[in-house]
């Protein structure tokens, strides 16, 4: 069967965290695609992402005359289309927890994401918080030492090898490492501050920032 030929619609990698997601599943388990670059926060934008989607947001993934938008859907789409990829955990257990922690990651910490955007680059650390967020820290520190005590024996990602779930978490490392560079007030014993290490030694990040990087001098 001939590989089929993918083009994945995403943002500035400085900014875009949900265009990240999907494009670290495609680099990490060497699938294949075209990626077609658009500059957020332009006059143009709206127009430019409407020709590629009708959600008029990005990620956007095209496969044929499939448009499959949204990034978690994107990499339910990945997951079928390559079983032979471990894009979700192979154990059964695993994966529904890794399932459980991505959907929750996809539907919330929304109070995180707006006072903390993705902004690679950025050296922001912030001495206090809204509540709200506090807790988003919180939880998400609790997530990651809960998978990674349980299920991250055999490696270093969530589930101990990389995962779609990591992908889903991959922003968050980068808002911690702007915005929360000591999580250790918000009760990491280390395993989430190893983590966001981890996240940030990939060489998919390191490839997604020097694209960045080429795009914001361009």
């Amino acid at each position: 069967m001939p590989e089929p030929t993918l083009s994945l619609v995403i943002g500035n990698k400085t900014w875009s965290s949900w265009s990240l997601r999907p494009w670290l599943i495609l680099k990490r388990f060497s699938i294949p695609f075209e990626e077609i670059g658009i500059r957020l926060r332009q006059a143009d934008s709206k127009s430019a992402i409407l020709n590629h989607s009708p959600a008029g947001k990005v990620p956007v993934l095209r496969d044929g005359d499939l448009v499959v938008w949204d990034s978690l859907a994107i990499i339910e789409y990945l997951a079928d289309l390559y079983p032979d990829r471990p894009i979700w955990p192979r154990d059964r257990v695993a994966r529904g927890l890794a399932r459980a922690v991505s959907a929750e990651m996809h539907a919330g910490f929304q109070q995180l994401r707006e006072v903390c955007p993705m902004d690679l680059f950025a050296a922001k650390p912030m001495d206090t918080f809204p509540e709200a967020v506090e807790h988003n820290i919180r939880r998400i520190v609790q997530v990651f030492r809960e998978c990674r005590t349980s299920y991250g024996q055999g490696g270093p990602y969530l589930f101990g090898d990389f995962s779609a779930a990591d992908a889903m978490y991959a922003p968050v490392c980068s808002r911690f490492r702007t915005y929360v560079p000591d999580l250790g007030r918000f009760g990491d014993d280390g395993t989430a501050a190893d983590y966001v290490r981890t996240i940030f030694a990939m060489p998919e990040m390191t490839e997604w920032a020097a694209g960045a990087r080429s795009e914001d001098a361009a």
